[in-house]
């Protein structure tokens, strides 16, 4: 009984670490400098999911649910914009490589990541009503 509420517990992590990354995305659309000055766009980070959780007390356990395995960084995710007179103008004219995040994509993302913490939020509801039940009548 308690393998459902791991599951869903597990599920709802991995839904806020991705609802995390994906607000990281949106504030970080326009930054195109490091932290030392250094032209450093901002690259699009997304969150890879694997089945089971390896921190379980078990061997059954560690087969069940979800957790986040990676947090990688898409190379591919910069577009040419035109900047005329930027300082970040690295092909003389005028384009400078820009973080290619959408935040529509991002927006859809972040809706999808928030059902699916709802769902996981109402299937541990349903354990513990299920347990609880399950108590009352060995009392």
């Amino acid at each position: 009984m308690y393998g459902a509420l791991d599951i869903s517990v597990g599920g709802m992590i991995a839904q806020r670490t991705r609802m995390q990354t994906i607000a990281a995305n949106i504030a970080n659309q326009n930054v195109l400098e490091d932290s030392s000055g250094r032209y450093a766009p901002y690259l699009r980070r997304e969150v890879m999911f694997s089945a089971g959780d390896p921190g379980a007390g078990s061997p059954q356990a560690r087969e069940m649910g979800v957790h986040v395995s990676e947090i990688v960084q898409n190379p591919n995710a910069l577009r040419a914009k035109y900047m005329p007179g930027s300082p970040h103008d690295t092909d003389g004219d005028g384009y400078v490589m820009v973080p290619d995040i959408n935040p529509i994509v991002e927006q859809v993302n972040a809706m999808e990541a928030a059902r699916a913490y709802e769902a996981n939020v109402v299937a541990a509801e349903a354990a513990k009503t299920m347990m609880a039940q399950a108590l009352r009548l060995l009392a």
